[in-house]
Order: C-alpha cells, then structure tokens, then sequence
C-alpha cells in the first residue's frame, strides 16, 4: 500500500475521531502551549510506515528515510528527539485506529497468544523501563520476561481483536472479552472456559494433552484444528517483519505504540497468511459427522 492511501486513510479516522471529543479546557493564563510541526496524522502514518519499511531501527528509518526522501511528504518535519516526544501524544489515537481497523468475524477463529520479551533473562534482575508492568511468564519457548499480545484472527488472516497483558497472565483469561467462534492450541485447555463461551454460542475447539482421557471429535473439528497455524504464521510476522518485539525500549508508552503500529501495518498488509479453500469446500466440510 502506498504512504498517501495510508496517510489519508488515518487522517480520515483522525477528523472523524476529533468531531466526537468535547472541546478542549480553555488556557490557563500564562500558561505556554507548544504547537507541535507534524499533525497527529502526520506522526501516526511515519510511526506505521517505519514497520512497513524493512528498516531495523526507527531512529535509522527516520533519519535515513524520512530526512532525507520524504521531506517532500513531510515539509514540518521535526528532529529525531522531538518527534520521540510526539509520538506519546498519538498513543490513545493510535490504539483507537487499530480497534478501527480490526474486521469482523466469518464464523471461524483461531486465538493465540506470543511473548513479547522487553529483555533477556540475564538482565531481568537490572532492568527498571517496565519495573510493576512486566512479569516472567513461560511460553513453548521457556521462560521469559515481558508481555503477551492476544490476537484472534479469521480463516482470512484479519485481525478480529487484540489486547496486552502482563507476561504471567493466563493464556483463557482474555478470551471471554476477545472470542468470537474459536480454534486454540493446548494453553486454552479449560471445562470452565469452554462451558463460559458455550453460554454465549461460542465453540471452543482444542486438543487433548498426551496424558489426558482420549475422547470423540467431529472430523469437521478436528480438519479446522490443522488449520491454526495460520495464527502461528501471523505472530512470526509480526515479530519478524512488523518487529513488534525487541528490547531497546525506554518508555512504556513507546513500546505500546510500536506494537500497535506493528498490527495495523499487518492490518495493511496487502497479502496475508489465509486458508485457501472454495466454498465447495465449506459446504463439504459442514457435511461431514
């Protein structure tokens, strides 16, 4: 997608999303209020851009990219430091866009959840940037300390929803508030949640743990639960491609803004990891016992 669709597509959400607020406090006298360079559309597209850009590092992208090719896209464009500043204004906007951006349910999802590691374990002990926000938790990996991302996605590869937690949050306890019509791996094992989504109409579908009781499952079910490595796809790139994780944070704030800029530039993603079947297809698989 080209910087401009991108550009006015925010700018469209930003209009719409100022037109709801109430109008701001009058000033009080004396009181000094800095207009910044760049609008609020402006720095929401430059922050998305950087992860759709292949650029490793931001302070690269924005001083070898955005410095020296898009000035004339950017004419008020500000320094490197100043415009760290202004990205924490766009933080709640950014958030908002993304919930925007998220598409609705088919009939099938398919939830996982991915670590987000804020540093290497050696360092856990030292490291102060997300001290009471952070936890260690354990994933397929091992341990680690920092956050998860929660993301239920469809058999298309949209984003349906998606949340943060701390890293020692349960994988079932975001699910009631994101669940549309589910397929997950072994984490969501849990009588209480399935029984808690079957309330709401909701199908959990998951596998059986080796030491578990081996028990019937509609083939129809079973052939969808070979299809969630879509989700798994779709985590590696957004770590990999949209570098939603890394460990050169030095504010809270900055490290939400990267990840959500990191989900919508997938959200953007012309071509997205999908299940590739017909309606035919659909139609036999409903068929089968």
């Amino acid at each position: 997608m080209s910087l401009l669709a991108l550009f006015c597509d925010v700018d469209d959400f930003c209009q719409q999303w100022q037109a709801q607020q109430p109008k701001s406090l009058p000033r009080v006298s004396g009181q000094r209020r800095r207009q910044p360079g760049l609008s609020e559309s402006e720095i929401m597209t430059i922050v998305i851009h950087f992860h759709q850009s292949g650029y490793r590092d931001f302070k690269d992208y924005y001083t070898k990219q955005v410095h020296v090719h898009l000035r004339s896209e950017f004419p008020r464009l500000v320094s490197y430091s100043r415009f760290v500043t202004l990205m924490q204004r766009v933080m709640l906007l950014l958030w908002a866009y993304a919930q925007a951006c998220c598409k609705r349910c088919t009939g099938i999802s398919f939830v996982d959840s991915t670590a987000l590691r804020v540093c290497t374990n050696r360092r856990i002990k030292r490291h102060k940037v997300f001290a009471g926000l952070a936890a260690r938790g354990q994933c397929s990996l091992g341990w680690f300390y920092g956050f998860k991302l929660h993301l239920v996605v469809n058999e298309h590869g949209e984003a349906l929803a998606f949340t943060l937690t701390p890293g020692n949050v349960d994988d079932r306890k975001p699910v009631p508030k994101l669940a549309k019509a589910l397929f997950g791996d072994m984490g969501y094992l849990s009588q209480p949640l399935s029984k808690t989504l079957l309330e709401h109409g909701l199908h959990l579908i998951i596998g059986i743990n080796a030491n578990m009781k081996n028990r019937l499952m509609l083939m129809s079910d079973k052939l969808l639960l070979r299809k969630r490595f879509i989700i798994e796809t779709i985590n590696d790139q957004l770590k990999n491609q949209s570098q939603i994780e890394h460990s050169r944070h030095r504010s809270p704030i900055n490290f939400v803004i990267n990840v959500v800029a990191g989900l919508i530039a997938y959200m953007w993603q012309p071509k997205k990891p999908a299940i590739n079947w017909s309606t035919r297809d659909a139609k036999a698989l409903a068929l089968l016992p």
